[in-house]
């Protein structure tokens, strides 16, 4: 968790994640963000970020970001 804490505070160092849960749905993320969050995440995690987990509830919050890395490290 904290590696995921450590990727989001580099894309935007003015949010507190450990708190936000809307980071795509209040637009805290834009595009560009994500794109480069996803790509970090499968850099550092070693996984593979689908289109079919592109979703709202998978990037809304840190805690969601970690449960999704945790399960895709089980694949």
């Amino acid at each position: 968790m904290d590696k995921i804490l450590e990727i989001l505070r580099e894309i935007d160092d003015s949010v507190d994640y450990e708190k936000e849960t809307e980071l795509i749905d209040g637009h805290i993320l834009d595009s560009f963000g994500v794109i480069t969050l996803v790509s970090e995440l499968e850099d550092e995690f070693d996984i593979s970020i689908d289109a079919v987990e592109m979703v709202p509830a998978n990037f809304n919050s840190a805690a969601a970001i970690w449960e999704m890395v945790k399960r895709l490290q089980e694949n």
